[in-house]
C-alpha cells in the first residue's frame, strides 16, 4: 500500500514526501530556529523553517544528480522519496559495467561538493553582517557534510555504491563485490550504533546519541536487504524453468469431440487446469477451457479438440535452460497466468506458474514455505507481499 505523498515531479521523476520526513522538518527547523535567536523571534523562526526546506532542496538535488545521470545510461528512474533519514531515488536496474555504476554512484557527492563551491561564492560576496551571509553559509556546511557523509564506504550509502563499483572493476563479479559492500555497510551500521549509545552514556546527549544509533540501524537494515536481494538476483540467474516447473497438466486426445473431453475431464474436481492435446505421438497444441463456451453447444458432439487447440508456436513457452529471471520477466511482461516449458526436443516438458516460481526459490534458498501459501499464490496469480520478484528480476543483470 502506497503511503508516500505525491507533490509533484522534476525531470519527468514523480516526487514523494515520507509522512515521517514531517519530523525530521520539525527538528530541522527546531534546530536553527533556536540557533538564529539572536536575531530577533520572528525572523529566527523564518529563517529556521526556510533553512530545513533548504537542506531538503539540496537533498532533493543530491539524488536528482544519481537520477539524471542513471537516466542517460537508459535507465528508468521511477520516483525520488524525501524521508526520515534523507532521500533515496528508486532506479530501476543496475548500470551494465563498473565504470557506469560509479558515474551514477559519485553524481549525487558531487551535487553536493558543487552547491558547497557555489553557496562559499554567494556567502563570501554578501555582507558578513547579514543574517542572509549567514543561512548561506551555513547552508554551504551541511553540504559539505551531506558529500563527505555519503562517501562513508559502505552501502547503502553512495561511498558504499563507489566501493562497490571498484570491486566490482577487480573482481569482475557484481554479486561478489555487493556482498562485501553490503558486509562494510553492516560493519560501519553496527559501529554508529555502539557509538551512538557510547555518545548517550558518556555525554548524556541522548538527542544525539540516539540520532546516532537510528543511522546505524538504518544502514544495518539496508546493507542487509541489499544482501539478501543479491543472494536472490544471483539464484535467479543460476535456477532454470526446468528447477521449477511442474507436470501439473494433462495430455488428452486432439480426436476426441468437445463433449466428450468436457464430461470426461471439466466435471472432475481434481482436474489439472492446463490440457495439451496430442495426436499420433505428436503435441497439437493447448486447449484453453474458456473457448469451450465460444462453440455452440449443439457442435460439441461433432466438433473435435483438435479444432480449438492453441499451437505450441501461438502459445507463450520458454525452453528448459531459460533463467528463471527471464521466466519471470516474461510472466510479468506479457500478464501471463503461466507459462509453457519446451524440450529440446519441441515437445511439452512442464508449466510454470507464479507458485511454482516461488516453490523452487524456497528450496534452493532452504526459506520455509507452505503448500496453503503457494496454494494462495496459484490462485492469486500474485507474489507474497514485500517479495518484489518482479522488480528484482527485472533489475538482475541478464
Amino acid at each position: 500500500m502506497q503511503t508516500n505523498w505525491r507533490i509533484g515531479s522534476l525531470f519527468g521523476i514523480p516526487l514523494f514526501l515520507d509522512p515521517l520526513w514531517f519530523v525530521i522538518l520539525g527538528l530541522a527547523t527546531l534546530n536553527f530556529g533556536v540557533a538564529y535567536q539572536e536575531w530577533g523571534t520572528a525572523i529566527a523562526w523564518i529563517a529556521g523553517i526556510s533553512m530545513a526546506l533548504l537542506l531538503f532542496a539540496s537533498v532533493l538535488l543530491h539524488e536528482l544528480g544519481h537520477s539524471l545521470v542513471a537516466r542517460s545510461q537508459g535507465i528508468k528512474v521511477n520516483s525520488i522519496t524525501l524521508f526520515l533519514f534523507g532521500g533515496i531515488a528508486a532506479i530501476e536496474e543496475e548500470s551494465k559495467t563498473p565504470g557506469k555504476a560509479f558515474q551514477v554512484a559519485i553524481a549525487g557527492p558531487l551535487v553536493s561538493v558543487a552547491l558547497f563551491l557555489l553557496l562559499r561564492f554567494v556567502a563570501i560576496i554578501i555582507p558578513d553582517t547579514s543574517p542572509i551571509s549567514v543561512m548561506v553559509g551555513d547552508l554551504a556546511r551541511i553540504n559539505l557534510v551531506l558529500a563527505l557523509f555519503n562517501l562513508i564506504p559502505g552501502l547503502p550509502l553512495d561511498g558504499g555504491q563507489v566501493l562497490k563499483a571498484a570491486l566490482w572493476q577487480v573482481t569482475g563479479n557484481r554479486f561478489q563485490a555487493v556482498h562485501l559492500a553490503a558486509r562494510a555497510g553492516q560493519i560501519l551500521g553496527y559501529a554508529a550504533i555502539a557509538l551512538g549509545f557510547a555518545v548517550d552514556f558518556f555525554t548524556r546527549e541522548l538527542v544525539i546519541g540516539l540520532w546516532i544509533a537510528l543511522l546505524g540501524w538504518f544502514g544495518v537494515r539496508n546493507a542487509s536487504s541489499y544482501d539478501r536481494v543479491t543472494t536472490l538476483q544471483e539464484t535467479l540467474l543460476e535456477v532454470v524453468a526446468a528447477n521449477v516447473m511442474t507436470r501439473d497438466f494433462r495430455v488428452v486426445d486432439a480426436n476426441q469431440t468437445l463433449r466428450s473431453f468436457a464430461d470426461s475431464y471439466l466435471l472432475d474436481s481434481n482436474a489439472p487446469e492446463v490440457y495439451f492435446a496430442a495426436s499420433d505421438g505428436r503435441y497439437r497444441g493447448m486447449v484453453a477451457i474458456d473457448d469451450l463456451r465460444l462453440v455452440e453447444r449443439s457442435e460439441w458432439e461433432t466438433q473435435t479438440l483438435q479444432s480449438i487447440v492453441h499451437p505450441l508456436t501461438e502459445i507463450p513457452t520458454v525452453a528448459e535452460s531459460t533463467i528463471l529471471a527471464e521466466v519471470i520477466n516474461k510472466l510479468e511482461n506479457e500478464q501471463l497466468p503461466r507459462i509453457t516449458v519446451l524440450s529440446p526436443a519441441g515437445a511439452v516438458a512442464g508449466v510454470i506458474d507464479r507458485g511454482d516460481i516461488v516453490r523452487g526459490l524456497a528450496q534452493k534458498l532452504n526459506l520455509r514455505i507452505t503448500d496453503a501459501e503457494i496454494k494462495r499464490i496459484k490462485e492469486e496469480g500474485s507474489y507474497p507481499p514485500g517479495l518484489q520478484l518482479a522488480v528484482i528480476a527485472k533489475s538482475t543483470n541478464l
